[in-house]
């Protein structure tokens, strides 16, 4: 056996390995008690809502994928543009994308009520149960991630004996695929869980004046619904996608870096990824704390294992490197570790701005004395501050990564160490994700405490539980989006290798900013993310319009909902969501297909170079403004109802709301899946770059 089907096997090992330990995971949740009756009713609520919305969300996106299928098929085997591989690597990329936030939301709307009951019996109990629940998304993603790549690789590179470059541009298709599910997921499951959420709490806690997840609310089983199909679902879809990204981008910049020794190039960041599984499962077992609620606390037992996992890789990567490219490439080793510290680096910044353990977020709370205005103006401001850190971290990263791997000596190798930076980044995706996912099954559970009349003391773990998944959440929103910068600069490389495979070289490309072309690609790349975001902030207002019109209209129609003499209509509002989030993400992904492809045949190869640069630098600012403004937010109302500022139900706490209910959209609609936009734009741009060298305009 060679070298090269022994690191491929490795990677399909590390797939499988991760498959397992999320069945196990699965196994190990199942094996809790749901709890009352009751509490059984409630989940069931929200398993069947969730299950109705994917299967007409994923009835949608199978007409998208049937006919982008047909176009790729047209391209491949009509006109010769494409391999014949590419539409079937699309098609697989879709699917396991798909797959993956299919699976994290059957369990976790399995765990939710399990969550709760744990509770009963303490915090630490109620925290396995939830972060189990988030091993099996987390494990899910990089198992099924890894899957596709090593099954592609294997089939392309010994059984059709492809050459290694055409195996690499096969397989970055799939990409594509993984990006286009993952906007549909990320856009519509944020659209809906955003629109639950901001009409429950406006029109509960703000006009009516009743707790968070009260059972009389009509609109908290779509909020309770919407947590998983957006948080949970959405989201595996998005890290999948960032996960392969960072993966495929990586070796395909490989073959160019390394000419005679592709393979082996190719093979680092796969096995890589692998080890990356395995350091995430021991990490896995260190997770565990006592029965205090405060966040530091918790924190640093979460940060215990994502930090083992981290270490575990650091030593790794170097014999890794040294034996598969040699030692007079060692280096190379010292760009992984840059995007590794890098990581932590935003993962601490990130949490730094959005916690509310620290001064920014708590000073944010401080604004709600002074009404909603303050605390919403407090927020923008916190989050354009907060891009500064996590930009100057991936700056000197990018330099440190190119500079160790040769960058200045050769730009390939330089590229290529870049790619492997955020390759680095991500290894960990397992536990790291794990630790985000967990964070909405906490959140369920500690709306179906307070609907199924809990003890308080059960509410007081999962409301802590919950603060420290809003702040895992945006720390794991942190790592995608400073994997997302990297990994799209790898793919504006890659696009760049694949015009000279079209015989595009030398003075055609031509990409100063003193062409007019590659300018004018520059600013309709630059608007791109703007113009995203407003269609996706759109879209949540329209529909949270509507469920605020309904649960008004239920309070006041339906006679004896505030006494609790009669039920809400819970079903109504959910249907609202899934018809109005099923709606209104087909513009903006839509858009973000049509668009590259459309510069491409009016300006040119030169122009879209200049469309991927300008989207790269303001999404990447746009969505780390979003993520982290309203990961304050929400983190600045649950500081208040801890008792400060007036605490639940003072006029602090309803300007507070107020400004949740902005930074919600902001946090899970349009800035998480303004990172996966950058990269899509670059997949779309590789995929059809023939099209464009063959067929544009200038």
């Amino acid at each position: 056996m060679s070298m090269d089907q022994l690191l491929a096997l490795l990677t399909l090992a590390g797939s499988i390995s991760a498959i397992i330990f999320a069945a196990i995971m699965a196994k190990r949740v199942l094996g809790f008690s749901e709890g009352t009756e009751k509490m059984k009713k409630i989940a069931e609520s929200i398993r069947k809502g969730a299950n109705a919305y994917l299967k007409k969300q994923y009835s949608i996106v199978t007409v998208f994928f049937g006919g982008m299928f047909i176009l790729l098929c047209i391209m491949a085997f009509g006109f010769k543009l494409l391999t014949p591989y590419v539409p079937f690597a699309f098609i697989t990329g879709g699917f396991f994308s798909g797959l993956s936030g299919f699976i994290g939301m059957k369990i976790a709307t399995a765990a939710n009520s399990r969550t709760a009951n744990a509770c009963r019996d303490g915090l630490n109990k109620g925290l396995r149960v939830a972060f189990s629940a988030g091993s099996v998304m987390g494990f899910t993603v990089v198992g099924l991630g890894l899957l596709d790549i090593s099954i592609w690789y294997l089939l392309l590179k010994f059984v059709f004996k492809l050459p290694i470059d055409e195996v690499t541009g096969a397989m970055l298709t799939f990409g594509m695929g993984a990006s286009s599910m993952a906007l549909f997921a990320r856009v519509g499951g944020g659209i809906f869980t955003k629109a639950a959420d901001v009409g429950a709490d406006l029109v509960g806690k703000v006009e009516a004046g009743i707790p968070e997840d009260d059972p009389r609310n009509p609109a908290v089983i779509a909020d309770n619904v919407g947590d998983n199909v957006g948080d949970v679902a959405g989201m595996g879809a998005d890290l999948y996608e960032s996960y392969v990204s960072s993966v495929i981008s990586a070796s395909a910049l490989g073959v160019a870096a390394f000419q005679g020794m592709g393979e082996k190039a190719v093979a680092v960041p796969m096995v890589m990824a692998a080890v990356g599984v395995l350091a995430s499962i021991i990490g896995s077992f260190f997770v565990r704390t006592g029965e205090s609620t405060e966040q530091k606390t918790l924190l640093k037992a979460l940060r215990r294992g994502t930090n083992i996992s981290a270490v575990l890789i650091a030593i790794v990567a170097f014999p890794l490197i040294w034996f598969v490219l040699g030692q007079e490439n060692y280096k190379i080793y010292f760009a992984v570790l840059a995007g590794l510290v890098s990581g932590v680096l935003i993962g601490s910044a990130t949490e730094y701005f959005t916690s509310d353990s620290y001064k920014p977020t708590q000073k944010l709370a401080s604004k709600s004395q002074t009404g909603s205005a303050t605390i919403i103006i407090g927020g923008v401001g916190l989050g354009m501050l907060s891009t500064a850190i996590p930009i100057i971290i991936v700056a000197v990263c990018i330099i440190l990564a190119y500079g160790v791997s040769g960058g200045f000596a050769n730009s390939a190798r330089g590229l290529y160490g870049i790619s492997l930076a955020a390759v680095g980044m991500l290894s960990t995706l397992g536990i790291t994700l794990a630790t985000d996912a967990y964070g909405p099954v906490a959140d369920n559970a500690g709306g179906i405490a307070q609907m199924a009349g809990l003890d308080p003391d059960v509410r007081r773990r999962t409301d802590a539980l919950d603060s420290l998944g809003n702040t895992t959440a945006a720390t794991g929103k942190g790592f995608a989006i400073g994997s997302a910068a990297l990994t799209a600069l790898a793919l504006v490389a890659s696009y760049k290798e694949k015009l000279a495979s079209l015989g595009v070289t030398g003075d055609k490309i031509d990409i100063s900013i003193m062409n007019p072309v590659t300018l004018v690609g520059l600013f309709i790349g630059a608007c791109l993310p703007f113009v995203f975001a407003a269609l996706t902030m759109d879209a949540v207002g329209r529909a949270a319009q509507s469920v605020v019109v309904e649960v008004r209209r239920q309070f006041k129609e339906i006679v004896g909902i505030m006494e609790e003499k009669a039920d809400p209509d819970y079903a109504s509002c959910v249907s609202l969501c899934t018809k109005s989030s099923l709606h209104e993400m087909i513009l903006p992904t839509v858009i973000a297909i049509l668009v590259p492809i459309a510069v491409g045949l009016i300006l040119g190869y030169n122009g879209v170079i200049g469309m991927l640069a300008g989207a790269t630098v303001t999404g990447f600012l746009m969505a780390i403004f979003m993520s982290n403004s309203g990961g304050a937010w929400d983190n600045a109302k649950k500081y208040i109802e801890a008792g400060n500022f007036g605490g639940k139900g003072s006029s602090e706490h309803k300007a507070a709301v107020v400004g949740d209910t902005v930074g919600d959209p902001f946090k899970d609609t349009s800035g998480p899946s303004i990172n996966i936009l950058i990269k899509l734009l670059s997949m779309v741009s590789i995929v059809f770059a023939a099209l464009v060298v063959k067929f544009s305009i200038m």
